[in-house]
Formats: structure tokens, C-alpha cells, sequence
């Protein structure tokens, strides 16, 4: 008889804390891709899949049509994901429906490498551990199964969340008696189920798993991305994520406007990033495009070559608004987001607005430097086709030349164009920060009394890529000085998006070079 596969993905992962605030916990990422692409893969293709739904389920389904278009899934609605009454065992029940035949339930935090035997026969699957402090486990003693809850001091096997079932029939059988016997049970799941099963001399089998990773809590899964190899490249953000196939990548976005407006910004960069082919709700999806990331191969000669091709073929110029007007978005861009991103950062980090004494420099409050920053100068921006977040971490080094990726949904609002200065400034602030150089935490930001210190390593190529970089704007006669500012703007504007303490060294950064700035500013020595 032919049989399914069970997913669980209704829970709301809290044990994942702020992981799961804007996706489902089945969806966060383990190396290059989501934990249910690793379970769905585990399987051979033709398999057909009953998925429950309840927290963010939309988001489940909608990447699951996206990447797996030719797999047959099928979908149950969990009502009560959450609460009194919300148990595991609850959302196997709305499945039952569906799974009127041998069936393997897989639970969606379980990672495993290797085959999974078909549920020709009732088994259990086990990994040898005796460390039971937050898993159930199995005693085998003179060929009989024995159940322990978490924290068992003689155990043979620890419970890994994927089971077998043969006699199902049976199985919902004990299920259902069991949930009318206490429906508000949130401890109910198919370990009490197994265990009714095996008393009435139901055989059932361990199944040893070599190799098991578990991402229901935050050190476990800390555990599994270093078993995995998650990218030292991809720094991790609340309310987005990447995903890497070996054909495609798909973006995810918590806010769908975003999403939307990458994939049709996608669409108007036709030629210059890879081809988008898909979007269903919060994730697009575009084509995997092979080459070397440009901030892994970067070299000054050929820096400026890519420089050239920057300026002859991709900035080129456009006049969608009058002068006016898009002064006035970019003014919006630069000043009123940078306040607001800063009051944000204050009030996150209950810090106050203050002078600073940093590396030695006294440095205003910042909203005392803002008030000296020529707003009008910095919005007089230069129209083009733009990309919007033009670090070298989103170009790829290609055989027939580049690709860009990663691209930003708008400018103030504009899908077309953009202000040329916010690409070539983006480009600097990479050359000082980039992603390698944070996540190997070779940084420091120190601070005690008002008295501060931040410093940053940099490698000699990307020093020597910063002074190409320069010669390249004076050569096509760019504002240098509006790229300081807008290069310490845009560290200021950072600050809030990260995590401590990359946060904090980009608020003092940013604030110590907007400062430098305005002190090399003929403005500021006539006051």
C-alpha cells in the first residue's frame, strides 16, 4: 500500500524566541536552505507529503509551491495552533483525513542524513545518547520497549521526532482516545500514542539514526548550522532570509510590499540580475547564477575596471522627475529616515543623545551634527538606474562579466530610478564594512563614561579598492565630500538593524565619521 509522509510545521516555535517572530519555525534557515527543504529532500520526489498549517502557514505553503512545483503536497488547517488545548497530537488529528494508510511522521525541527525506511512496519526513530535533559527517550531491556520523559537517567535512545506507522489505523485509534480523555492536554503527541500501541502488543522496531540534528531551541540549532555549514557571508536579519538551491534562490520577506517590489525591480533589471522566475506571497524567486562573490575575488585592477563598466553600462542616467521632486524624495531619504532610524536605535538601546569623546575626538550630540549637514547639497542627487544596496557581497564575479543581486526593493518609493551618489556611497561603506570582517567579530566598539573606541580591521586589497574608488570619482568629477556624508549616513542608518555589538559600533562609527566629515567641510571652518 502507498504511503505518505506527515509534516508538522502548525507549532509556533517559541522556543526559537525571536527567529519565529516573522516566520514559521520550519522555515528558518540551516546552511544554505530552510529546515523542510532538508526534510522535504530527504525523500524521493514522487513522495506525497501531508503538511499541517496553523502559525504563518500561508508562508509554508507559498514557499513550498515555489521551490517544489513538480512535488504533491497537501495541505490541513490547524485552527488551534496556540493555547489551551494546542498540542502536537491535535494537529496529527486534523490530519487523519488524510493519512488512511501507512504513513512516516516527520517532525519539522528533526534533521537526519540517510535513507528513511517506508512504514512496511511500525518503528521509532532513535539516536544513542544518554542525554535526555529536554528529549524523551527508549530503555531496550530483553527486547522490550520502555518510554522515559525528558530528563531519564538510564536510557538507551533518545525519541527523535520521526516514527513510523504501519498500524495506522490503530494509531488514530489511541490518538483520539487519548484526546477525549484530557482535549486541553498540550503534552499530547505520538510518543503516549506509541506507547498505547506497544501495551497491546503492537511490534514495534528502534530505528538507529547515525547522524540527527534537532533545531526546536536556539543552542541546538546553533549546533545543526555548524554541522551544516551556514555561510560566514549571510548575516543574519529579523524578517528576512536567503535561500541557495542549486538551480534557484528564493528571497523571503516578512513585510510582502518588499517582496513584491524586489521581484518587480527584478523584472525592470532584466540583464543585470539574475532572471526572476517566480513570486507567491512573502518569497520571490530568480535563477542561481554561478561566478565568484566579487568580495571574495576583488582585486584593485580589476576594481577598476568594474568601476568602468558601473558607469558606461549600468548607471545609466534617468529623468523620470523633474529636479525638484526628486530632491525632495531624496531629501525624505536622507533626513527624515535617518532621524527616524536613530531615535530608533536610542530608544531600543535606552541610550540619550549626547556628546561623545570618540577615539579621542569630542563629538556632538547627533542631532546637533545633523543640524550642521547640508540637506539640500546631499538631496540634489543625480538620477539613474540604480541598485540600492551596491556592496560587493551582492555582486557576482561571472565569466561573461558581473551580476548584480540582492538588489533594493525602491528609492523613497521609485522602482525605476534612484540617486547614482547612494550606489557609489553604499560601494565605500563596503570597502570599510564588510560582511566577512563582522562576522569573524574583527571589530571592537568600547565604552565607559562617554569615553569611546571603535576600530576595525581592513584588508590591504580593500584599502587600495577604496583609493581606486576615489580616483574613480575624480576622474568622472563625483561629490567626494557628499560620498563621505552619505557613506557615514548610511553606518548611522545600520545601527538599528543589528544586533549588539555590530549596533552599537555603527552608531559610534557612523556618528565619529558624519562628524569628521562636516570638520572637512569649508562650511563648517567659516562658522
Amino acid at each position: 500500500m502507498p504511503h505518505k509522509v506527515l509534516i508538522t510545521t502548525s507549532g509556533i516555535g517559541s522556543r526559537l524566541a525571536e527567529l519565529t517572530q516573522y516566520t514559521n519555525k520550519a522555515l528558518v534557515r540551516v546552511g544554505k536552505k530552510p529546515v523542510i527543504s532538508h526534510i522535504v529532500e530527504t525523500y524521493p520526489v514522487e513522495t506525497r507529503f501531508v503538511i499541517t498549517l496553523g502559525y504563518l502557514g500561508n508562508q509554508v505553503r507559498d514557499f513550498l509551491s515555489l521551490a517544489y512545483p513538480k512535488h504533491h503536497f497537501e495541505y490541513v488547517e490547524v485552527k488551534n495552533f496556540d493555547g489551551l488545548g494546542s498540542s502536537l497530537g491535535l494537529s496529527m488529528l486534523e490530519a487523519k483525513g488524510l493519512l488512511q494508510c501507512p504513513f512516516i511522521f516527520h517532525a519539522c525541527d528533526t534533521l537526519i542524513t540517510g535513507a528513511v525506511p517506508s512504514p512496511g512496519k511500525n518503528w521509532i526513530g532513535v539516536y544513542k545518547s544518554n542525554d535526555t535533559r529536554h528529549y524523551a527517550s527508549w530503555i531496550l531491556r530483553n527486547g522490550k520497549l520502555c518510554f522515559n520523559e525528558k530528563g531519564a537517567v538510564d536510557a538507551d535512545f533518545i525519541h527523535i521526532g520521526l516514527v513510523g506507522i504501519n498500524d495506522y489505523q490503530l494509531f488514530w485509534q489511541e490518538l483520539e482516545t487519548l484526546y477525549k480523555i484530557d482535549p486541553n492536554n498540550k503534552t499530547l503527541n505520538d510518543c503516549q500514542t506509541l506507547i498505547k500501541m506497544i501495551d497491546k502488543g503492537c511490534a514495534t522496531e528502534l530505528v538507529e539514526f547515525p547522524r540527527w540534528c534537532d533545531i526546536g531551541n536556539k543552542a541546538s540549532l546553533d549546533k545543526a548550522r555548524q554541522e551544516y555549514g551556514s555561510s560566514e557571508d549571510d548575516l543574519d536579519k529579523l524578517g528576512e532570509a536567503v535561500y541557495i538551491f542549486d538551480e534557484f534562490v528564493i528571497k523571503f520577506f516578512a513585510d510582502e510590499k518588499i517582496t513584491q517590489n524586489r521581484f518587480r525591480r527584478g523584472q525592470i533589471l532584466e540583464g543585470f540580475v539574475p532572471k526572476v522566475e517566480g513570486l507567491r506571497g512573502n518569497f520571490y524567486k530568480y535563477q542561481f547564477v554561478s561566478g565568484g562573490l566579487y568580495s571574495h575575488v576583488v582585486q584593485p585592477t580589476d576594481f577598476k575596471q568594474f568601476l568602468e563598466w558601473a558607469q558606461n553600462k549600468f548607471w545609466r542616467d534617468e529623468h523620470e522627475l523633474d529636479k525638484k521632486d526628486f530632491s525632495k524624495i531624496c531629501h525624505s531619504f536622507y533626513f527624515d529616515k535617518t532621524n527616524t532610524r536613530i531615535n530608533q536605535f536610542l530608544k531600543a538601546n535606552n541610550l540619550k543623545d549626547t556628546e561623545h569623546v570618540i577615539n579621542g575626538e569630542r563629538v556632538p550630540a547627533v542631532s546637533e551634527i545633523l543640524k550642521l549637514v547640508d540637506f539640500d547639497r546631499l538631496s540634489d542627487g543625480l538620477q539613474s538606474r540604480f541598485h540600492g544596496d551596491f556592496i560587493l557581497d551582492n555582486i557576482l564575479k561571472t565569466s561573461n562579466g558581473y551580476c548584480l543581486l540582492d538588489w533594493r526593493q525602491d528609492f523613497g518609493g521609485l522602482l525605476n530610478i534612484g540617486d547614482r551618489y547612494y550606489d557609489i556611497a553604499k560601494l565605500n561603506h563596503n570597502l570599510v564594512i564588510n560582511h566577512s570582517v563582522i562576522n569573524k567579530d574583527l571589530f571592537k566598539v568600547e565604552s565607559d563614561g562617554g569615553i569611546t573606541c571603535v576600530e576595525i580591521m581592513r584588508s590591504s586589497t580593500l584599502v587600495d579598492c577604496q583609493s581606486t574608488l576615489f580616483d574613480f570619482m575624480r576622474k568622472y568629477k563625483y561629490d567626494i565630500r557628499k560620498v563621505r556624508f552619505l557613506t557615514a549616513i548610511i553606518w548611522l542608518n545600520m545601527a538599528p538593524l543589528h544586533h549588539y555589538p555590530f549596533n552599537y559600533f555603527l552608531y559610534y562609527f557612523g556618528k565619529l565619521n558624519l562628524w569628521r566629515a562636516l570638520k572637512q567641510n569649508d562650511i563648517l571652518r567659516k562658522l
